[in-house]
């Protein structure tokens, strides 16, 4: 009989930054979902076309993560409740054990490698001078005890943190064992967090995503890691908003040969992760993923202006306005004026729940390495240069009905 039909195969999900916005609502939705207390609008992987493939119930996963803030998961809900008016006070009350169990398997991250905009954040259970070999070995840990205490089958590790400064891959060995040398050498932090997550979840066996647009786990020394330790992976920089909205109206302006001139898009929001990018090398690395798209679509670049701008109030709220000037049949100017309003967190948690449930279907599959057929979750998939939306989506139906064709 099959396992998933029984509930006899768990399965964890491991979130990096397991108190933030993201990793709230992931909490609160996973556990209303196991409750019927929610219907699986915003979830992709509850199509029709994902049915025959078999994937892990919701009550059958295992929530924990680490955090370097010291704040309470339960407070975190009440306070996202508070004040961005998403769900109201009660929802959240009425699943406070289940908020209060994920709260027990939430352990402290690390900083090493971390800039000063994230090192102030940390709190004082958080190791304030490790190396990133123990930062390695310390994470490593928690993660294959957590494992072993939920007796379960995978780890999926989901990466949610705040966004690091951008690092230049190309200065980094391009094979493990240099890198892990390195490591286990240099006393001092030369690879940031993101990526010492990742190192130390392929260490554990588990599967890694980045769903951010810090470095993580891309350098071809985590690829050759990934495959020897037989685990996938993907990133980078989940695509909620305004992004994913490019890469569906970038392919109708080259279908169409309408010469896009210029592309402006201003983004406004207010929750921490805002804040961070409020720094300017934090806020580098996502100009970068939400800028690329363009010229990958068009064949050619526009001029493009990205701005990301913190206002406080706003919270949660997140605003994309976007101005695009194009040409079209006898060189005449015309405009496209786009606004995007939507409540980041809850956007993206839907995303990572189903990453999370696609992943284990593909590790149940045999699969190891890279996992390019999840592009369309990402605004820099990696594995892939496709960006337009659509053509990612057939990629990821394409592997679907393989799947379910097994």
């Amino acid at each position: 009989m099959n396992d998933i039909a029984t509930g006899l195969r768990k399965v964890g999900l491991w979130l990096i930054g397991a108190r933030g916005g993201i990793a709230t609502c992931v909490a609160l939705g996973l556990s209303a979902l196991r409750r019927n207390l929610i219907d699986s609008t915003g979830l992709v992987t509850a199509l029709p076309e994902f049915q025959k493939l078999g994937l892990l119930p919701w009550g059958d996963w295992v929530l924990g993560g680490h955090e370097i803030r010291s704040t309470h998961l339960l407070a975190e809900a009440q306070d996202f409740a508070r004040k961005n008016r998403t769900f109201d006070s009660e929802f959240v009350e009425s699943l406070r054990s289940e908020l209060e169990d994920v709260e027990s398997r939430i352990q402290p991250g690390t900083v090493a490698g971390a800039s000063p905009t994230i090192i102030g954040l940390a709190g004082p259970d958080v190791p304030k001078n490790e190396s990133p070999w123990d930062a390695i070995s310390r994470i490593r840990d928690d993660l294959e005890r957590f494992r072993r205490k939920n007796e379960l089958e995978h780890v999926v590790v989901v990466n949610v943190a705040s966004t690091e400064p951008p690092v230049d891959a190309e200065k980094f060995p391009a094979k493990y064992d240099e890198v892990e040398a390195e490591l286990q050498r240099r006393p001092q932090a030369w690879l940031p967090p993101s990526t010492l997550y990742a190192i130390a979840a392929m260490q554990a066996g588990c599967s890694y995503v980045n769903f951010t647009p810090s470095l993580g786990c891309n350098l071809p020394a985590l690829d050759e890691l990934a495959r020897r330790q037989k685990v996938a992976y993907m990133g980078c920089d989940g695509k909620t908003g305004e992004t994913l909205l490019k890469t569906v109206l970038a392919p109708m302006f080259r279908a169409r040969n309408l010469r896009v001139l210029s592309w402006v898009g201003h983004n406004i929001f207010g929750n921490l992760d805002g804040k961070i990018l409020d720094s300017p090398n934090h806020k580098q690395s996502k100009v970068t993923t939400k800028d690329r798209v363009l010229a990958e679509i068009l064949g050619y670049k526009p001029a493009t202006i990205v701005t990301i701008e913190y206002l406080e109030d706003l919270g949660d709220w997140k605003t994309a306005w976007d101005h695009v000037h194009f040409t079209g049949f006898l060189g005449v100017p015309m405009v496209l004026q786009v606004i995007w309003q939507g409540c980041d967190s809850i956007l993206a948690a839907p995303l990572v729940l189903d990453l999370a449930r696609l992943t284990e279907r593909a590790v149940r599959s045999g699969h190891v390495g890279l996992m390019p057929f999840l592009a369309c979750f990402f605004k820099s998939p990696q594995g892939t240069k496709e960006h337009d939306f659509g053509k990612q989506f057939a990629q990821l139906m394409s592997w679907v009905t393989g799947l379910a064709g097994e």
